[in-house]
């Protein structure tokens, strides 16, 4: 079989510039068709398109409904409706085409609409069913560490690969395989290191915007996208594609190691690559659609839940270190010497850091515990830090390139931190790591070899693994931005027991005790309420005939509400300013004001009326005030005689209001919230006019904030659009599937238009019309079982000009008694549509 081919000039030695989103070929699994953006003509195919659709002729240049056909066009026109530029593609299984059927993925990318065909997935029942136990059984797990060990295990189960492995990313950009479950035969890759340059900056890009990556046959013969460039010269970018081509570096990579197919999942955490899932086959190995869709499912259920659960696990290590903290200023304040008992204590100072060796420097004499330094080694450090480090934590992971000339420090000790006692340049504590390559063992045969393949022997997990050891020499782990904090909450504690027993001036006492308080309420405040909060919020169950992904999006937003109020708390003294938070949650709308003399909420205050704010928020938007232009919100508050402070949330101008059948997660947790965790109250009414909710907070919560300006500014708006002949005008969307119509209303309402309603069928549209006539109209003519023919003669003899759009393109025939209406094809053209709609007199 012929192998990719490298593009001209790359090679080992600039692998890292390879443009591998314009690879200029797919697959062969699948083939692909590049449409203009409005998906109306075929500019470029896949070699292989012709013969896999059954088309009669080269598609470049034809209609899509010439090529594929009226119904074939609708359908994915339609899907190409509901997505955005720049996102992940929509997926269609068992489109019907010249009598074969298709699973299809489509997207929108740099001014193209890419369609991926691939051969039928069949039944999807058993793997929903597959994909539902798997998360099941990972919700149970209850570390990080178990949930990465055994997940491997799970997805072998699930996707049937030889090989899975968890492969974590340091913070250097190194990877190191975590966790493995593997046939019996193979051996172990578990505990191994690569460098960071196995996977380039270009192609952890990649791994962000499509978390899927699937190598069917490691050598396989790509083929070729006709033409490669447009008439400009442009190829065309294959980042969100499935069928993407990849590197022929790394399918010698694979080849070297006997690996014919391979499979990767991004773990995303934070916004951030944390991570790989990757399998490997050793015979070629093809997924469906249906069981990448499955498999991207768990991968990002895997990825949400070991963000939880660390962020869990840093909790209870701030608690650990509160208990800790707190024991050591006991021994010492009834110790008579409090130096030995702070050099007791070293031990489980050193488990609190995470280090081999840790060591002290007080009153001129070095103690040490576990792999540190001898005295002699380490006096050019300690006088390095009295020189330089000015009072402040200060950490390397590469001592010799700080202190070349200390020998012997640097055959002890690889990389230190290094935590001042005292105001004074005195006084140390020191925390020591040791070479990265004496902490780990290669996990595998050492006799195994592996073939070379004509780009070296560089292309094999050994030789990777040893060029990874050549880098990280002199090297220790890298401290992490948790140790650090750790060692502050340490030089904190030990400060205030040193100032005290020193009898230093009174206001130096009073400062350290100060910046004591705040670590303990810090510290309080992560174990005994984020916690609590956000195990409820996963705990809570979501509504009936809700979606997994709804529900994902609405936790998402929860936790998100949580993290602003936790960063606020943790930048302000303990808490926030109420305007602050009522700008952050509701700057991204209109029609939104908020007014009220200066308030400080303390740290639990704050992070309950995130959650609280965040709710309303999201409800206005959604179904409330700012659900329709026109809509208001105002939100007043003000101090009460007895201290507490009186929430006023108001919606006018949205539509009719009625309270709920049932009541959901989001509102008992504002009705609860309030009551529950801070002893106020909290009224909901949900008058027709519009929802009014009243809010008491009591007065230990709240003070007065005298630091802060009288009123906080008005919510930021999104910058107006260029005013439009219909601006202000009333128009109401037929359409019945949710995520055009989303798309749809968002469009005109920047436009400056106003939603008069969005009906999904012919029924509600009539309703609406007859309740309140509106200004404009742009109807879907397929409404599933129907038309919205009915609504396009009701609209005409009102007088109320409209559109009807389609994916039917030019196909599309007006009724004979709705001569001239203006047509506006799928996928939906903002401009198209106003310039098409009659200007309202």
């Amino acid at each position: 079989m012929t192998e990719p081919q490298l593009p001209v000039g790359v090679d080992l030695t600039n692998c890292d510039r390879e443009p591998i989103h314009v690879p200029g070929s797919i697959q062969p699994q699948g083939c692909l068709l590049a449409l203009d953006a409005a998906a109306r003509v075929v500019q470029r195919h896949s070699a292989n398109a012709p013969a896999m659709l059954g088309l009669a002729a080269d598609p470049n240049g034809l209609a899509l409904t010439e090529a594929l056909g009226t119904e074939a066009a609708h359908s994915l026109r339609n899907l190409l409706a509901a997505t955005s530029e720049g996102q992940r593609p929509a997926l269609l299984f068992g489109l019907e085409l010249n009598g074969r059927q298709f699973d299809v993925t489509a997207h929108r990318h740099m001014g193209h609409c890419l369609l991926e065909f691939e051969p039928p997935s069949g039944a999807l029942g058993p793997l929903l069913g597959t994909a539902r136990t798997i998360v099941g059984r990972m919700r149970a797990i209850d570390t990080s560490a178990r949930l990465v060990q055994r997940a491997a295990t799970l997805l072998q189960a699930q996707l049937g690969y030889d090989r899975v492995m968890i492969y974590e990313l340091g913070a250097d950009g190194a990877g190191k395989v975590v966790a493995e479950a593997r046939q019996p035969t193979l051996e172990s890759f578990r505990g191994q290191y690569f460098p960071a340059g196995d996977i380039p900056r270009q192609a952890r890009a990649l791994y962000l915007k499509n978390p899927i990556r699937l190598i069917g046959d490691a050598g396989y013969m790509p083929v070729p996208l006709e033409p490669v460039r447009d008439a400009s010269g442009e190829p065309l970018d294959l980042s969100y594609a499935h069928l993407r081509a990849v590197s022929p570096v790394h399918c010698e990579y694979l080849r070297n190691m006997g690996v014919a197919a391979s499979m990767s999942i991004s773990i995303i955490v934070e916004g951030a690559l944390w991570g790989l899932i990757a399998c490997h086959h050793y015979s070629p190995r093809v997924l469906n659609m249906a069981e990448r869709a499955t498999a991207e499912m768990v991968g990002e259920f895997f990825s949400l839940h070991l963000d939880a659960l660390r962020r869990r696990e840093a909790l209870a290590a701030a608690r650990l270190a509160q208990q800790r903290l707190d024991g050591l200023l006991m021994d010492t304040s009834r110790s008579a010497d409090f130096t030995e008992a702070l050099r007791a204590r070293l031990p489980e100072l050193g488990e609190l850091i995470g280090c081999d060796g840790i060591g002290i420097w007080l009153d001129g004499a070095w103690s040490t515990t576990g792999a540190a330094p001898a005295l002699e080694a380490v006096q050019p450090l300690i006088r390095f830090a009295q020189a330089g480090i000015d009072g402040r934590i200060w950490a390397s992971h590469q001592l010799s390139a700080v202190l070349p000339d200390a020998a012997a420090l640097n055959e002890a000790a690889a990389g230190a931190l290094v935590i001042p006692l005292s105001q004074r340049p005195r006084d140390y504590l020191i925390c020591f790591r040791r070479e990265a390559v004496h902490t780990l063992d290669w996990a595998g045969d050492p006799n195994k070899t592996y073939s070379h393949g004509p780009l070296g022997d560089r292309l094999t997990p050994r030789k990777s693994f040893a060029l990874w050891k050549e880098t990280v020499r002199g090297k220790s782990h890298p401290w992490s931005e948790e140790n650090r904090q750790f060692a502050e909450a340490i030089r904190q504690a030990v400060v205030e027991i040193v100032l005290h027993n020193s009898e230093l001036l009174a206001d130096e006492r009073a400062k350290a005790a100060v910046r004591q308080r705040m670590l303990n309420e810090e510290l309080n405040h992560r174990v005994k309420n984020i916690l609590a909060v956000i195990r409820a919020l996963v705990s809570g169950e979501p509504q009936e005939g809700t979606t997994l992904a709804a529900y994902v999006e609405s936790l998402r937003g929860r936790i998100q509400s949580l993290a602003l109020a936790h960063d606020q708390v943790v930048r302000g003294d303990g808490g926030g300013r109420l305007a602050d938070l009522l700008r952050a949650e509701l700057g991204p709308y209109d029609g939104a004001s908020c007014d009220g003399p200066p308030v400080w909420l303390d740290a639990r205050a704050f992070s309950v009326m995130a959650l609280v704010f965040h709710e309303l928020a999201t409800n206005a938007a959604k179904y409330g005030a700012l659900s329709r232009g026109g809509g208001t919100l105002s939100v007043r508050w003000s101090l009460e005689a007895d201290g507490s402070c009186r929430i006023l949330w108001q919606e006018e101008g949205g539509p009719p209001v009625a309270p709920p059948a049932r009541s959901g997660f989001g509102s008992v947790l504002i009705e609860r919230s309030i009551p529950f965790d801070l002893g106020g109250c909290s009224r909901l009414d949900f008058a027709p006019a519009g929802l009014r909710a009243e809010f008491g907070l009591p007065g230990r919560f709240v003070r007065a904030d005298q630091a802060a300006p009288a009123s906080p500014a008005p919510a930021a708006a999104p910058p107006e659009l260029p005013a439009h002949p219909h601006a202000g005008a009333s128009v109401l969307i037929v359409e019945d599937q949710m995520l055009i119509a989303l798309g749809l209303e968002t469009g005109l309402r920047e436009a400056g238009l106003r939603i008069a309603g969005v009906a999904p069928n012919s029924r509600m549209a009539l309703e609406l019309i007859g309740r309140a006539r509106p200004d404009l109209a742009v109807l879907d003519v397929n409404l599933g079982a129907e038309t919205s023919v009915p609504v396009a003669r009701a609209l005409r003899a009102s007088g109320v000009p409209f559109v009807f759009a389609t994916g039917y393109g030019s196909d599309f025939s007006l009724p004979e008694d709705l001569p001239g209406v203006p047509v506006v094809n799928k996928p939906y053209d903002i401009a198209e549509i106003l310039r098409k709609l009659p200007r309202v007199t």
